[in-house]
């Protein structure tokens, strides 16, 4: 079979941003929208965790807060300002850090972390489960959107007859 050349191969080699002009009309506005998502619940994240210092937790475990709540901030700025090269990265890296403190609160929940057992009653647990399993599942898809467009960027684009 004949390939027909669209002479945006060439191009390919010298713009990284090739993946987006082949998504089509608003391609660019799909991963930017899932990297504002992502953005706002690392924000949303760190904020309940930062709240909840201010608000009476201490000690080892208002240090973790404190911490979790500069993590989501930093990777909240990293998810929107990092070129489309580190999308892949960046959002692989927020993933595993909403999912680890997701996982966190429900071992907190169930078997007890560092001797502490947290109650669903206590203040905030049920908002940052479903903040956090949201922010799970919008990562999960944003750093998938990442894959995708760096790996159709490598690629040159033919079209078979």
């Amino acid at each position: 079979m004949a390939s027909i050349h669209t002479g945006e191969e060439d191009s390919a080699q010298l713009d990284g941003d090739y993946a987006d002009r082949t998504v089509g009309q608003g391609g660019q506005r799909l991963p930017t929208l899932w990297r504002v998502l992502s953005a706002l619940l690392l924000l949303t994240m760190g904020g309940i965790h930062f709240y909840l210092v201010l608000t009476g937790f201490s000690g080892a475990l208002g240090v973790a807060f404190v911490l979790n709540a500069i993590g989501g901030v930093v990777l909240a700025i990293a998810m929107i300002a990092a070129p489309r090269r580190f999308l892949p990265l960046v959002s692989v890296l927020s993933l595993l850090f909403i999912a680890g403190t997701l996982l966190a609160l429900v071992l907190a929940l169930t078997v007890g972390l560092f001797g502490m057992h947290e109650q669903l009653s206590t203040q905030l647990v049920p908002t940052t489960l479903i903040v956090e399993s949201i922010g799970t599942v919008v990562l999960a898809v944003t750093a998938g959107l990442a894959f995708r467009i760096r790996r159709s960027a490598t690629r040159p684009r033919t079209l078979a007859s």
